[in-house]
């Protein structure tokens, strides 16, 4: 059994009742995970691979570029301390979701921009911030949004050694690097 690393939870239970997951993909894994661990509300995050083909793909099957997968993180996060609306403000800004199968130097599809969905409600709204983002994007001088917006769809987690990456190794690389335009947040985080 894993344990996550900072928050000393089994990380391969079901999805405690009264808690929401959400599945992103930003790029390389490590640091987009580091990001969603740090607010509050969050009650797991796990690296992995979710959107191909190929069954509990290994990393080194998912760098080859041809398992169809992305690298993304899975988050258990608690609604009524962090919303799914700030969720997707953490995501817009912090990735940039309009170069394709890329994310600076990362190069090929497992580092796509993914948004993959567990219900009508979270569908709705991530298909309507993508729409307000791709806008003020456009404003900006940037081009058309290349996220993928999908249902559910199975989730694989990498191995152990890739779960908290960057607490085991202060030093890892991190990709992460937004576009520096803000996203709206329509609904504030619940009290």
């Amino acid at each position: 059994m894993t344990t996550h690393a900072i928050f000393n939870r089994p990380m391969d239970e079901p999805v405690p009742q009264g808690m929401d997951q959400a599945i992103f993909g930003m790029g390389c894994y490590w640091g987009v995970e580091r990001l969603f661990w740090k607010q509050n509300g969050i009650w797991l995050t796990q690296v992995g691979f979710a959107g191909g083909t190929v069954e509990n793909p290994t990393y080194e099957q998912v760098k080859t570029g041809t398992t169809g997968h992305a690298e993304v993180v899975r988050i258990v996060f608690d609604s009524s301390k962090i919303s799914y609306d700030h969720l997707l403000q953490l995501f817009w800004e912090n990735h940039d979701p309009t170069q394709g199968d890329r994310q600076g130097n990362d190069m090929g599809s497992q580092y796509r921009s993914l948004i993959m969905t567990f219900n009508d409600s979270q569908h709705a709204v991530a298909e309507a911030s993508k729409i307000d983002y791709d806008n003020r994007l456009a404003v900006a001088g940037f081009g058309k949004i290349t996220t993928q917006i999908t249902g559910p769809a199975p989730f694989w987690p990498a191995h152990e050694a890739h779960q908290q990456y960057l607490e085991k190794n202060p030093d890892g690389y991190c990709g992460l690097k937004g576009t520096g335009v803000e996203a709206s947040m329509p609904n504030p985080d619940p009290i």
